[in-house]
């Protein structure tokens, strides 16, 4: 599995929001500059977030973005989800049920299904507010 630069960007403007998450509405041009994004890459990432409820949004003289939720209640997992469609390891398993017709008799489905499994318990664990806490420390995410 490998994260698309649409993933790692979204899970950067988020964490972004979270570090201002109470200074309200932030604009897309603080975040591109605090980033080193461009702004154009990140408009086309705000409907991916915005589909998942992620993020609100105001327009007008003071709009921008801040966080639907608090930065605890967000994980890793929805951040990524909502960029990515789907973390599944193998295109197999994007479909529920499953669309192969030799996922009965596939041996190899099982450590796919297993590999999916930890990662999702993995990218759950972390929130936005996780990340900022961890931010100064040495944090070891491992499982």
């Amino acid at each position: 599995m490998k994260i698309s630069t649409r993933g790692r960007y979204s899970l950067r403007l988020m964490i972004d929001l979270a570090q201002h998450y109470n200074e309200g509405y932030i604009s897309l041009k603080d975040i591109a500059r605090r980033q080193n994004i461009s702004k154009k890459y990140l408009e086309q990432i705000i409907p991916f977030l915005s589909r998942s409820n992620l993020l609100a949004s105001n327009k007008g003289h003071m709009g921008g973005y801040m966080l639907s939720k608090q930065p605890s209640e967000i994980t890793v997992k929805d951040v990524l989800l909502s960029a990515e469609g789907s973390l599944a390891p193998v295109s197999c398993m994007d479909n529920d049920p499953n669309q192969c017709a030799s996922c009965n008799e596939c041996l190899t489905l099982p450590i796919y299904r297993g590999l999916y499994d930890v990662v999702i318990t993995y990218l759950e664990g972390i929130t936005l507010q996780n990340i900022l806490d961890n931010a100064t420390e040495s944090f070891d995410y491992s499982i």
